[in-house]
C-alpha cells in the first residue's frame, strides 16, 4: 500500500510538475516568440516576430558556415595572388546570398516578404541600371581569373595599343606600353573587344620587315643580303631560322618579307628599325635600288604649239 502510495504520488508531482512546464514555461516562452511588431505601411504591412528574427539569425550563421567552408576548400590549393582576388570576388557573392537567406527564411516562416521582394527588385534595378558598367568589368576580371586568358606578364594588343600587363585587378587591368606609360584598361574589354595575346602560348613570336625592290634586281642576291642582315642583327632568333619570302610583283617593285623570331615582341620595334637601317646599308653598297612610285605623262596637244614671238 505504501508503495502504491508512493507511485501514485510521484505520478501526480510528475504531472503537475509537466502542466506547469506546459502553462507556464513553454507558454511563456511561446509569448516570447509570437511578440511581434509590423513594419511598412497600413495596406502592405509585414508582421514580424521575435521567432522570425531568431530564424533569421540561425539561417545567418548557418549560411556563415557553409561560406566559409566553401571558400576553405575552394582557396587551399590557390597561390597568395589568385586567393586575395577569389576573396574579393566572394565578399560581393557572400552579400547576395546573405540576402536570399534571409528573404527564403522569413518565406517560410509564413511572412508575407511581397514588399521586400517589391522593394529589392527595385533596388537592384536601380543598383544595376547606375552600376551597369561596374558590373560588366567584374564580371570580365572573373572571366579572366577563371579561363586564365591574361596572366601577369603577358603582351597583349588592344585597340592597337600594344603594352606589357603588370597588375590584374577585379576591375580594371593596367598595362605598360612601349612608351612607358600607364594604360588602364575596364576588364569588360577583355570579354568584348578582340584582343591579341602576343605571349600566352609562348614568349617567342613570329616578325617580319617588309622591303620592295626595282623591277630587273638580282632577286637571289636580294635574299642572299635580307637573311645576312637577319643573322647579323641582336634580338633575332638563330632557331628557328630567318626566311624570305617573294610576295609580290607590285606596279613599281618586286616586294619582299624578311621573316624572323623574337623572344621579347614588347621591344620589337626597336629591332625592326635596327634591321632596316641595316638593310639600307647593305642594298646601297651592293648597288639594289629601293623604288618609288613614278608617274609618266604623255602629252598629245590637238592643235601644233605655235612658239611664242619675241615680238
Amino acid at each position: 500500500m505504501i508503495q502504491e502510495n508512493v507511485k501514485e504520488t510521484v505520478k501526480e508531482g510528475a504531472e503537475k510538475v509537466k502542466d506547469v512546464i506546459q502553462e507556464d514555461i513553454w507558454e511563456t516562452i511561446k509569448d516570447f516568440l509570437n511578440f511581434g511588431f509590423h513594419l511598412g505601411t497600413e495596406q502592405n504591412p509585414i508582421n514580424l516576430t521575435i521567432g522570425h528574427l531568431l530564424l533569421v539569425i540561425i539561417a545567418f550563421i548557418v549560411a556563415t558556415v557553409v561560406l566559409r567552408l566553401i571558400r576553405s576548400l575552394i582557396t587551399r590549393k590557390m597561390d597568395t595572388e589568385n586567393e586575395l582576388k577569389f576573396k574579393s570576388i566572394f565578399k560581393f557573392i557572400r552579400y547576395i546570398v546573405y540576402i536570399a537567406v534571409v528573404l527564403f527564411t522569413l518565406s517560410a516562416s509564413g511572412v508575407d516578404i511581397t514588399v521586400l521582394l517589391t522593394a529589392s527588385a527595385a533596388l537592384f534595378v536601380g543598383l544595376g541600371l547606375a552600376l551597369q558598367d561596374l558590373f560588366t568589368d567584374i564580371i570580365g576580371g572573373i572571366f579572366i581569373m577563371v579561363d586564365k586568358s591574361l596572366a601577369v606578364g603577358d603582351v597583349v594588343e588592344i585597340d592597337g595599343k600594344v603594352g606589357r600587363i603588370f597588375e590584374i585587378k577585379l576591375r580594371t587591368t593596367r598595362a605598360l606600353t612601349r612608351d612607358d606609360k600607364v594604360i588602364i584598361v575596364p576588364n569588360h574589354h577583355f570579354i568584348s573587344d578582340i584582343v591579341y595575346n602576343y605571349t600566352q602560348n609562348h614568349r617567342t613570336t613570329r616578325e617580319a620587315v617588309k622591303v620592295g625592290v626595282a623591277y630587273g634586281s638580282d632577286t637571289a642576291l636580294v635574299r642572299k643580303i635580307l637573311l645576312e642582315c637577319a643573322a647579323k642583327q641582336n634580338g633575332i632568333l638563330k632557331s628557328p631560322k630567318p626566311f624570305v619570302l617573294f610576295e609580290d610583283f607590285a606596279d613599281s617593285s618586286l616586294n619582299f618579307g624578311i621573316y624572323f623570331f623574337i623572344n621579347d615582341s614588347f621591344s620589337d620595334p626597336r629591332i625592326k628599325s635596327e634591321l632596316r637601317f641595316r638593310i639600307d646599308e647593305q642594298f646601297r653598297a651592293n648597288k639594289v635600288t629601293i623604288p618609288f612610285p613614278q608617274r609618266d605623262v604623255h602629252f598629245y596637244p590637238t592643235t601644233p604649239i605655235q612658239p611664242k614671238s619675241d615680238e
